[in-house]
């Protein structure tokens, strides 16, 4: 989930030999800039320079810092541990000098904005959070952002995502994560299909049946869940030979009656045509988790998580699954 190489250590750079070099703002926006592209030519694109020019910058930065910030290859460009912690500060600096020139012209600022990465816009587990906390800040521009739990954490570290919302199986350092829902986990089936008719489908029932999972460079943790399931029943599930990308497209799927699909409560209003049945008797749950930045989180994203830590208090979303019926 870093962008981290594991072999990048604190490094110390030779101070120009003037000494005392001053670090510009310039040299802080060029840096962001490749921090978050990650890519010399990329990062000179945007801020409309050359390469070699921003790369001098960024050397010049490096050297009235006295440390290395970026390791450079001929294959990739990555921030060193030195780089990742000074991109917090940079950003924030960058920020307040253009707040600052915003407020010195009597400019309306802009609307706060807060990124929040979502699997499928089909999921409704944290559907909630996210309507509480527009109804709290209704000056908050809301942008959902549609990832798989690999990528939001690739950008929440390079901070182009404020929250991520999924499982997130390892620990991650500089991600924070906390667990707000369990979510009963089913299966959809076509009306007509004979698992419809029942209050719950036995895990063991599912040997027979093709499942389709989700696209396993999406969702990995979703995938090792539900195979896991399976396994603690006895089996391991015969699977869709197929992908998809989207919860649509996999709807599609289920309604020719191709393959059934394992998911949550969460998505069983996804189509009309379609009936969600939890699975049984002991109801397996999939921890729904908000993700982020955990040194480097803005007022709106801490706000998020204390809205869903309420909630989940409120509406018993981490309480004991009760049985449900037809």
């Amino acid at each position: 989930m870093s962008t981290l190489p594991r072999h990048s250590a604190l490094r110390a750079v030779p101070a120009d030999a003037a000494g005392g070099a001053r670090i510009e703002l310039r040299q802080l926006r060029y840096f962001v800039t490749l921090a978050e592209e990650l890519h010399f030519g990329r990062a000179a694109a945007r801020e409309h320079i050359v390469p070699s020019a921003l790369s001098a910058q960024v050397q010049r930065l490096e050297r009235a810092v006295g440390v290395l910030l970026v390791d450079r290859t001929t294959r990739h460009v990555a921030l060193t541990p030195a780089g990742a912690r000074f991109l917090i500060e940079a950003r924030q600096i960058v920020a307040h000098v253009d707040r600052a020139a915003v407020l010195a012209q009597g400019l309306a600022l802009a609307a706060p904005t807060l990124r929040v990465g979502v699997l499928d816009e089909g999921y409704d587990a944290v559907r909630p959070v996210l309507h509480a906390v527009q109804l709290r800040h209704p000056e908050l521009e809301i942008h959902q952002v549609l990832a798989g739990v690999p990528e939001q954490c690739r950008l929440l570290a390079d901070g182009r995502l404020d929250i991520g919302v999924g499982r997130l199986p390892g620990a991650a350092p500089e991600i924070a994560a906390e667990m707000f829902r369990l979510d009963p986990l089913g299966v959809l089936v076509p009306a007509a299909h004979p698992y419809a008719g029942l209050a719950h489908v036995p895990v063991s029932d599912l040997r027979d049946e093709t499942l389709l999972l989700a696209d396993q460079d999406q969702a990995p943790e979703f995938n090792g869940f539900v195979a896991e399931v399976c396994r603690s029943a006895g089996f391991f599930p015969t699977l869709f030979s197929g992908s998809v990308q989207t919860l649509r497209a996999a709807v599609d799927l289920v309604r020719q009656g191709r393959c059934v699909l394992c998911t949550p409560e969460s998505t069983a209003g996804v189509s009309a045509e379609l009936v969600w049945r939890p699975l049984g008797p002991s109801v397996p749950r999939y921890p729904w988790s908000v993700l982020w930045r955990a040194n480097d989180p803005s007022r709106y994203a801490v706000d998020l998580v204390a809205t869903a830590r309420a909630l989940s208090a409120e509406l018993g979303w981490r309480e004991a699954a009760r049985e449900r019926a037809s």
